[in-house]
């Protein structure tokens, strides 16, 4: 076969993971190249600690080419047309030709689809997290409400885990007596998507930590000036500090292009990751997989967008690529396994784990919380963060065996 070329549409956990294991997995001869918008990559599940002040902004950023594979090439820009027929990507006027496409362009967060949403606070990004860590640090007390604006969102567990972390460092401060903090969401239990079960686990976590859970409170608005929430069908409700989860959605040049659905996510064969174009994947947050069960009668379970989802998709789709280079069967398919790691505060964490491609409906259960799973998360966070080489090999090793002695399946 003559010389590939493969192009990743995105650096984050999905589009790295990808380009690394294809680096690995092919000669030297065929080129992976990684388009992502930002020379410096975050690594969004720290983004929790930034905002309680246990991370800085500079501990959890890299700048994204120590943490890809030497012979792997990195654009930097935002991809601004997709033919997948003529198979080009154009960045900022330049025309990439590939013979594979993996799409892992993740999600947009669009605070202007709901009026006065973008002066509330996030941490649902890097910048944003800094500067809630600054407003938390100043609170004077009150009504905390942090708020999921819409769906589908990333990462399900995140909600519940900023709210427990936000009243853990309020009792910190020594305000626990005369500061609330809520959870308003639209879904009618925390993660409806892992059974009821689990969420029943998570609302007990919840008020366990002091944290009042607002369940099919759908947002519609937001007053900055009178600081009052509006939510379909209910009466207005005042806050003090406003941490909201913002809207999300595609990307509009993957619906330009034809690969993407009304909404903007890309519709894969769900085991492979394909499109319906031959030669194009789509990966992580970027994609939308039915999974057995429904949210509602009419509605039915979506896999969710979560950073252990992209890094099994990753490998399934780096594994068949190079087969198929290779003039190999391609072989691999996602499973449908995740695990979450649940954190609580005081060092404390639970973990989910679960098969959500399980019949009739998604299997995940919550393990006894325990400092245990915490560690787990900041040795992730380490591997995570270093760069390529010795140091990133040794890290890998420990997290495979300390992982392997948690019980948490790790194939890194």
């Amino acid at each position: 076969m003559r010389d590939q070329t493969i192009v990743v549409l995105g650096g984050g956990i999905g589009g790295l993971l990808v380009a690394n294991r294809l680096r690995h997995l092919l000669p030297r001869r065929h080129r992976v190249i990684v388009v992502e918008r930002n020379d410096t990559h975050a690594f969004a599940a720290s983004f929790l600690g930034l905002m309680v002040g246990q991370r800085t902004a500079a501990a959890i950023s890299r700048p994204v080419a120590t943490l890809l594979r030497p012979g792997i090439e990195l654009v930097v820009g935002a991809a601004s047309r997709i033919d997948p027929a003529g198979r080009v990507v154009e960045v900022g006027g330049r025309p990439l030709a590939f013979d594979y496409l993996v799409v892992a362009a993740g999600a947009e967060l669009a605070f202007d689809t709901i009026p006065g949403l973008s002066a509330a606070h996030t941490f649902y990004t890097l910048e944003g997290a800094d500067h809630l860590h600054q407003a938390l640090r100043s609170f004077a007390g009150g009504k905390i409400a942090v708020v999921v604006a819409s769906l589908p969102y990333k990462c399900p567990g995140a909600p519940p885990e900023g709210a427990m972390l936000i009243a853990s460092f309020m009792r910190q401060r020594g305000l626990a007596e005369n500061t609330e903090v809520h959870l308003f969401t639209p879904e009618p239990q925390p993660m409806p998507v892992a059974g009821p079960v689990l969420g029943e686990a998570v609302a007990q976590m919840l008020a366990d930590r002091g944290v009042a859970y607002r369940p099919q409170h759908k947002l519609t608005a937001v007053d900055p000036g009178e600081r009052r929430l509006a939510f379909e069908g209910r009466d207005p409700v005042p806050y003090d500090l406003l941490v909201v989860i913002p809207p999300h959605r595609g990307s509009s040049v993957l619906r330009d292009a034809g690969l993407a659905n009304p909404g903007g996510w890309v519709d894969v064969e769900p085991q492979t990751l394909a499109t319906r174009t031959p030669g194009v994947f789509a990966i992580g947050d970027a994609t939308a997989i039915p999974i057995p069960g429904r949210w509602k009668p009419d509605v039915p379970l979506m896999l969710p967008k979560a950073g252990v989802f992209a890094h099994a998709h990753a490998e399934v789709v780096a594994r068949n690529i190079a087969a198929e280079i290779g003039g190999a069967r391609p072989s691999a398919a996602f499973c449908g396994d995740g695990f979450c790691m649940l954190e609580a505060g005081e060092d404390l964490a639970g973990f989910a784990y679960g098969d959500f491609f399980a019949k009739p409906a998604p299997e995940v259960h919550l393990r006894r919380m325990g400092r245990t799973w915490h560690l787990g998360k900041v040795l992730f966070e380490r591997w995570w963060l270093a760069p390529f080489g010795v140091r990133r090999e040794a890290l890998r090793l420990g997290l495979t065996w300390g992982g392997k002695a948690m019980g948490i399946p790790v194939d890194l």
